[in-house]
């Protein structure tokens, strides 16, 4: 079962940090189709927010379809977002790579930072002279 974790330094809207969370277990295969997410009461015991703050979370779960509350059951998982093989061999190709940036000597932190940078200059639309425009129809 996933437990979420709640970072009140972060900026990120509480009921966001579960969503996002929830949507990560369901990439990184650590929550499957079927498999019921922590009652609202457990959120609320674990984490120390409020309820209305978790089931927001989980109706914007279910409204994303990847979710259904079953009245007196509970919220179970419907479908997941992870990419099988592939996932497996990218997770072990990162795994190298942060223990690398780990013996380079860069914390979490600058690891994060590090990433989330390539991933803004990786965004779609960051790059307008990419060699892609040529495909759009050329410069003009």
């Amino acid at each position: 079962m996933v437990e979420f974790r709640i970072d009140r330094r972060s900026g990120v809207a509480t009921y966001l940090q579960i969503v996002q969370q929830a949507k990560a277990a369901l990439r990184l295969g650590l929550l499957e189709p079927g498999d019921r997410l922590p009652t609202a009461r457990e959120v609320v015991e674990a984490t120390a927010v409020n309820p209305n703050t978790v089931l927001k979370a989980y109706r914007e779960l279910e409204r994303e379809g990847l979710v259904e509350a079953r009245r007196g059951l509970g919220t179970f998982v419907t479908r997941t977002l992870g990419g099988g093989a592939a996932d497996t061999a990218l997770r072990a190709e990162l795994t190298d790579w942060v223990g690398r940036a780990r013996a380079a000597g860069l914390e979490a932190d600058d690891i994060t930072a590090l990433l989330d940078s390539v991933l803004a200059e990786d965004a779609p639309g960051h790059h307008e002279t990419h060699d892609d425009t040529a495909d759009k129809g050329g410069g003009g």
